[in-house]
Parts: C-alpha cells; structure tokens; sequence
C-alpha cells in the first residue's frame, strides 16, 4: 500500500502522526507523496480559523491532483467539525482524536493491504524525514482559556502510565533514535489523572536514570530528552535540577547536562500569550505577568545558555494600545529568546468569541508585525550572547546540519552521517 501522510499544527499531532507512520512502514506500507498514494492521512488542527482553511484547501488540493486517493481526515479540525470535513473531496473516513491511532489503523488497513513480516521497515531515525522521535505522554487539557477551542477537541486530560513510557522510549533508543521531545497538550497536567497520582518531574526523574543506551558515547548524551511546551504555572522547579546538572560526555568538553546516559536539552518554551494582567484575566490565564517574568528570570539565571521561547496572541478582543505597550515593553527587555506570534483568530465556542471591543484586522496585523520583529531581535540577542560557546548538536537530514541542545540550527562539520553527535562551536 503507497501512503501519505499529511501534518498540520502542534507536536501531539506530530507524535500521533509518527505513530501511525511506524506501523504502516512496519506493515510493508511504502511512504510516497500524496498526490501518488493510494491512501492520505490529513491530521488536522483547528487551533485558528487559518487552520481549518489551511486543512480544506489542502484536501482539495490532494483530491485534485490524485482523483484515486482515498483521504482519512482526523486531527482536532475533523473532531470539531466531522460533517464539514466529511463532504470534502475524496474523503472516505472522518476519525476523531479519541479514535485516532486506533481506528485510524483499522481504517487504513481496511482501505490497503498492509503485511507482517519482513517486507516492512524497522523503526529507524529518518522515519516522516525527523531525527528525532516525538513522544505524546499526555493528551486533552482541563484549562478553560477564554480563546482556546482545544479542550472540545482534546477532551479531558490523559495520561499515559510511566510504564508504558518507559517502554516506548526503550524501543525508540534501541531502534538508534538519540534525541526524544517529550509533548503533550497541556505537559505539565501529566499524572494527574492517574492512579496512583504521579507527576512530570516523577516522570523525568524515572527517564533520566534508566541508565538508556543507543551506542557508544560520543559528543553528547546518549539520549537527549527535550521537554515540549510547559504553562507557566505548571512549570516544576525540580525540572532546571535536571536540566542544569553538569556533565561531560567521554571524548567531548562541552559539559552537555548527563544524568546516567540520559540528557535534558536547555531549551524550555512557557506560553506568555500577554504582558498586561487586565488581558491575562479576559483570556482566563491563572498567572500574573510578575509571575511569568520571575519564572522566566529563575530559568536564565540557572541554565544561562538556555533558549527560552514564548506564545503570544495579538489583537486580543478589548486590547488597547496601553495594554499592547504593556506587552511590547515586556517582551524588548525579557531573558526570552523567540516568539510563536499569532494574530487573534475569533473561534465559535469559546468565550472569547462574545467578548466585546475587538480590534479591528489592520490593527491586528500591525501588532502582529511588531512583535515579530522583537521576535527576531531577540533571537539576534541570543545568537550573539553564545557566540563562542561550544555546545552538542545532532546532524540531521543529510548529515550536513544539526541542532544544539539549546536548539540552534548550525553547518555541521562535514564526514558526519545523519543522527551523530558532534561538538560544535557557535
């Protein structure tokens, strides 16, 4: 069976692709383009209205240029609004996100013939064109932010036991990945739900002593973890004790953070959305400005070459210029290092959709502009603050690149395959 498939939005999404992309290839299923595969995976998102429209044009345009493809639409888009994605073009089956890795497989093997045996691929690095293995923990989100939609798509938080973890990370480093990002879409809730209660820090400590070992030590950890996306007041403290923990890997110098065979990348992103307090509360944030700014400062201040990267919304519905200043003013003089900007994008459904005093499109799109470009001043900030540093990086795609630990992406030095440490000076 040739397949496709097609990722849009958050890294959960990127983790469930993943999944159903490892057991195609090890059923004998052959990876192609979409608009040569018999059948397309569309994994939607629906976090903006963009995104639905970037989905539909999408399945258009697969339906359009491959008549025959037979296109399964799942994803958060598709759990919203099954009937609308349903009558899109060449669309055979709609599969929500309860439903996703489950039924997405019987689905598909329903529609293709997928064998056993030794016709498919072993998981290896290079699986969807990524080095690195993306790894779901969690999945929903009991926050009830004012703009966010997820929570209806995602439903209530689930976590996976540490178990069943530990044995997918086990398998992953034995298949020779080295580098993990651990994801989920509210990370910080994980082990809440289980029982016995558990927690992410009980989670990383149990990963960063299991003693993981994927070959020889080289310029780097055997296997580096990055931590995904954390809010701000989930953030546990416990965490920058793994992450700040010196180490130095046999026959490098670069002092890469080792627990046992295990790493945690400097690399933390913490969702601002806003830097005034009156639009924190319309947007049912439960955290204050001071109190992402002291997190923030606490992360530079022990992990200094740390990258730090932020979301945040402009154009909120009732945001003022002061409010804006507020945010602007933040953001020029904080410890951050980049930005995920995204204009306000009104969602059915959610509270913020009745809010009044919406700002008008133009003035979106001029706010949205501005902090993009404090995105990339502080982004030149960073860059010229670790410049000499000398920092691990893992090559991927052919070798002749690789990204840091703290997650900048450099020319490799040239001799090195794909999914190998080396040192690296920036």
């Amino acid at each position: 069976m040739k397949y496709s498939i097609v990722t849009f939005g958050c890294r959960v999404n990127q983790a469930d692709s993943l999944a159903i992309e490892a057991e195609l290839a090890a059923g004998g299923g052959e990876a192609v383009s979409s608009e040569h595969a018999e059948i397309v995976v569309v994994n939607t998102c629906s976090v903006t209205a963009s995104a639905d429209q970037g989905a539909r044009q999408t399945i258009r345009r697969i339906a359009r240029m491959n008549p025959a493809a037979k296109i399964v639409a799942t994803g958060c888009y598709a759990t919203r609004c099954a009937d609308e994605v349903a009558a899109l073009p060449g669309v055979v089956a709609v599969i929500p996100n309860d439903d996703k890795l489950r039924s997405t497989l019987g689905t598909l093997g329903t529609l293709g013939t997928l064998e056993e045996g030794p016709c498919g691929r072993p998981l290896a690095p290079g699986l969807m064109g990524r080095t690195a293995w993306t790894l779901r923990v969690q999945t929903g989100c009991e926050e009830q932010c004012s703009y966010c939609i997820i929570p209806t798509t995602r439903g209530a938080s689930r976590s996976r036991t540490i178990g069943d973890i530990q044995a997918e990370v086990a398998r992953v480093v034995a298949a020779g990945y080295r580098e993990i990002a651990i994801t989920g879409v509210h990370l910080g809730s994980y082990g809440r739900d289980l029982s016995p209660r558990a927690s992410l820090s009980e989670l990383l400590a149990k990963l960063a002593g299991a003693g993981y070992s994927s070959g020889p030590a080289e310029a780097g950890p055997r296997v580096l973890f990055r931590v995904s996306s954390l809010e701000p007041m989930d953030f546990p403290r416990d965490i920058l004790d793994l992450v700040a923990t010196p180490g130095v890997a046999s026959g490098g110098s670069s002092g890469f953070t080792s627990v046992g065979s295990a790493g945690f990348a400097p690399h933390f992103h913490l969702p601002l959305q806003h830097a005034s307090n009156r639009i924190l509360d319309l947007m049912r944030r439960p955290y204050s400005l001071e109190y992402f700014a002291g997190l923030v400062d606490a992360i530079r201040a022990r992990v200094p070459h740390a990258a730090i990267g932020s979301d945040v919304i402009a154009g909120f519905p009732g945001e003022t210029d002061d409010d804006f200043a507020e945010l602007v003013a933040y953001l020029e003089t904080s410890p951050l290092t980049h930005l995920h900007v995204f204009p306000y994008s009104d969602r059915p459904g959610t509270a913020a959709s009745a809010l009044p005093d919406e700002v008008h499109g133009s003035v979106i799109k001029g706010r949205a502009q501005r902090l993009r470009e404090i995105s990339r001043a502080l982004a030149d900030g960073f860059r010229a603050a670790q410049r000499g540093s000398v920092r691990p990086a893992l090559t991927i795609e052919d070798g002749t690149v690789a990204v840091t630990d703290n997650y900048f992406r450099v020319a490799a030095p040239a001799g090195h395959p794909r999914n190998e440490w080396v040192e690296v000076t920036l």
